[in-house]
């Protein structure tokens, strides 16, 4: 296997509820992947200045391995949290069977792992991290910096490609009757941003989760209409039931609306 290091994680402190003000912040100090990059919510928070709490760590691998694993260094992330005070456990979860999950979406290739931190006698944190083995095609990545806790940088997706996969998990999880209204607080995030929507990118994950048919090019116009069709059947209420331990200022709730986000369609930008 080609080496892949996770050199650290730190935590810079934790308060009880995730509406205090400083709330708990789980930063990546230094994660060096050779084939790999960040994405996700998390890295949407700390790298682009997404303002909603989140901590489960996405990692995509640049090409796809399908003999990758995280296990050889479970012991180097253990070390260093120790070195913090903190106590942890890395366990690989196993994937249940598709049939038994109904509620979303499940992506072959991913390997997934829980991060169990003791923070202190009485308080265990719980982290999610995620490795995507087969990444779809189409996407390009940046290289981003911090100054705190040190001086360090990650590879992360472009954000024209964070978007393009925030949009592929809002338009294609399965929920049954759950909404995941961190999805569409994101999406106007990335609105409000002007950050440009790479459709070829969107239109590789469509496909790998057999949401759109492989040789048929995703247009603006198909993108549009299937946007659409997902804002009139949102369940606006449940969306924000979802969203709201997430975010300081549950205010910024009232908006939202099935109008409100329709007229967000025409403010979106593409990218090829």
């Amino acid at each position: 296997m080609i080496p892949i290091r996770i050199l650290s994680f730190v935590i810079n402190h934790c308060l009880n509820g995730f509406r205090e003000r400083n709330e708990f912040v789980f930063r990546v100090s230094e994660v060096i992947f050779e084939r790999a990059a960040f994405y996700g919510g998390t890295a949407l928070r700390l790298f682009f200045g997404l303002d909603r709490f989140s901590e489960n760590l996405d990692f995509s691998l640049l090409k796809p391995d399908p003999t990758f694993r995280l296990d050889a260094y479970h012991k180097a992330v253990q070390e260093e949290l120790s070195s913090y005070g903190f106590k942890t456990v890395v366990t690989r979860k196993a994937k249940k069977d598709q049939k038994a999950v109904q509620s979303a979406f499940i992506k072959t290739g991913t390997m997934e792992y829980d991060l169990k931190i003791a923070l202190n006698p009485k308080k265990t944190l719980s982290i999610k991290l995620e490795v995507d083995t087969h990444p779809p095609d189409n996407f390009s990545t940046d290289i981003r910096y911090l100054l705190n806790p040190t001086d360090f940088f990650v590879k992360t997706y472009s954000k024209q490609d964070l978007f393009a996969g925030k949009m592929h998990a809002l338009l294609c999880r399965q929920w049954k009757s759950r909404v995941k209204g961190r999805d569409w607080y994101d999406f106007i995030w990335f609105c409000r941003e002007d950050i440009p929507l790479h459709l070829a990118h969107l239109q590789a994950r469509m496909m790998q989760s057999h949401h759109w048919e492989k040789g048929k090019g995703l247009t603006e116009t198909h993108f549009k209409r299937i946007l659409k069709s997902k804002i009139e059947s949102l369940n606006i209420q449940n969306a924000k039931i979802d969203i709201v331990r997430f975010i300081k200022n549950p205010s910024q709730l009232d908006i939202w609306s099935t109008d409100f986000f329709l007229s967000l369609i025409d403010k979106i930008n593409f990218t090829s």
